[in-house]
């Protein structure tokens, strides 16, 4: 019996709870071990060897070649772990993250330290079954 998981009904947020750990174990064991510069080395000459080496889903080793971190979240990675994967990349965290939305580093660290994206009409994905907040306010205007 699974448990109930109201989070699920927030958009564009990935919980990294015990199902996603379960289903990420083996990704992140792999992010995990680009902590080492040898296997950095090796990841970097050969992704697809260093990754074959990983019982790793397809669509999981594919998020990782294409470099599509909110397909990795999806499918269990922990940012913690998965931002080892853009730093062996050469990438730091903000620019990692940015990859992750419609901003550049540079927006998206002055989004931030601006005090972030307004929750406003982006609370619950059922807000978005009649179109959402902005077709409400066409709407009602």
């Amino acid at each position: 019996m699974g448990l109930d998981k109201p989070y699920l009904d927030i958009p564009g947020t990935t919980i990294f709870d015990t199902d996603q750990a379960a289903m990420g174990y083996h990704l992140n064991m792999f992010a995990m071990s680009l902590k080492d510069a040898e296997n950095r080395d090796r990841f970097t000459a050969d992704e697809d060897a260093y990754l074959d080496e990983w019982p790793m889903t397809e669509d999981q080793k594919q998020a990782v070649r294409d470099r599509d971190f909110n397909r990795i979240l999806a499918l269990g990675g922990n940012i913690y772990y998965c931002a080892k994967i853009g730093a062996t990349d050469g990438l730091n965290y903000v620019q990692i993250v940015s990859s992750m939305t419609e901003n550049d580093a540079e927006e998206h660290r002055q989004m931030m330290i601006d005090g972030g994206r307004s929750p406003e009409g982006n609370r619950h994905l059922s807000d978005w079954e009649d179109g959402g907040p902005a077709a409400r306010k066409k709407a009602n205007s």
